[in-house]
């Protein structure tokens, strides 16, 4: 590790020295790494870093390298101002790392966090029970809850990592005609909604990390934190963890679940929004915020969707209610 780094860490945690480093990830598309530093001294035994460094920048002459290099430029100069300006506001209900220093050094980003395993947050799950999934709509209830009617200065005017503005590569490949042509309306009845909040923006599982039981959780990866309409994580995260049948099935007790923690939320934060009237209109939502997710993986992964799939059936219905009330 280059040894402003290690002086960086050593200022941020009032350690006497870094005693080992254990690689946790590699960025995706080779844009840096994740680290797990272990300290000597001060008030802390390890701490995480992410050190983002990016690639020589794309030619020019290919154009959709370039849009995927500067989509990813974007997304971590939104993630320092995240942990910068807005992570501080996250309490106990929607549990973040806390952020002990962020760094510049050109194009290279260093962000120090607290390491959530040794914070009571060790456990990663590629499968969940019904207690597990419960904690993640309770920390994004929290999460919504905590940001509504926010202006999302410093970070993405609209969240989420497959928003249709930063995706065209994706809508030009994509065959479904009908959808495509949709895309647009869906799009603006996402973002045109009179209760805006912060959305995660990848509130998929693999980014939530729960403590030993499964009953409390903390989130990471902000790197497409924006403004939005909350329920477009809930669709994420539920269709990141459960297969289409299990998701039409239980479709109803879980927002049902997303919204009872959400009016708590609201009150507990002393929030003077009409909860009745913000979970009608989110509600009638779910369904275009989850075609608009399928819209961005059958452009992105053009194979073959199964007719009778759930997010099939949910895109066609909503494409023939858009079709009917343009303007509903």
């Amino acid at each position: 590790m280059e040894r402003r780094i290690c002086e960086l860490i050593l200022r941020a945690t009032a350690a006497a020295a870094i005693t080992e480093t254990e690689p946790v990830q590699r960025l995706w598309s080779g844009y840096g790494h994740i680290v797990r530093c272990r300290l000597r001294g001060g008030d802390r035994t390890s701490v995480i870093v992410k050190h983002v460094k990016l690639p020589a920048r794309h030619s020019s002459s290919r154009p959709a390298d370039t849009l995927s290099h500067q989509r990813k430029l974007r997304s971590y100069q939104v993630e320092t101002a995240w942990y910068g300006q807005w992570s501080r506001r996250c309490d106990a209900d929607c549990r973040v790392p806390h952020c002990l220093a962020v760094e510049s050094f050109g194009e290279e980003i260093l962000i120090v966090l607290e390491d959530l395993d040794a914070a009571g947050f060790p456990q990663r799950r590629s499968r969940v029970g019904a207690g597990e999934i419960r904690a993640c709509l309770d920390w994004l209830a929290n999460f919504h809850a905590t940001f509504l009617g926010a202006q999302p200065d410093g970070l993405w005017q609209i969240g989420t990592y497959w928003h249709l503005a930063t995706r065209p590569d994706e809508l030009r490949a994509l065959s479904d005609s009908a959808l495509k042509r949709a895309a647009p309306a869906i799009d603006r009845k996402l973002n045109s909604g009179n209760y805006q909040t912060l959305v995660h923006g990848d509130a998929k599982l693999a980014n939530f990390c729960f403590s030993a039981d499964g009953r409390q959780v903390a989130a990471v990866d902000f790197q497409y934190v924006g403004g939005g309409c909350g329920i477009k994580d809930v669709a994420y995260f539920i269709d990141s963890c459960l297969d289409g049948n299990a998701a039409q099935s239980r479709e109803t007790e879980l927002l049902d679940f997303y919204f009872q923690a959400l009016r708590h939320a609201l009150r507990a934060k002393g929030s003077e929004a009409d909860a009745h009237d913000l979970e009608r209109e989110w509600r009638a939502l779910y369904p275009l915020a989850w075609t608009d997710f399928h819209r961005f993986l059958k452009g992105w992964s053009p194979q073959y969707w199964p007719p009778d799939s759930y997010s099939e059936r949910l895109a066609r219905q909503v494409i023939v209610e858009l079709a009917n009330c343009p303007d509903r």
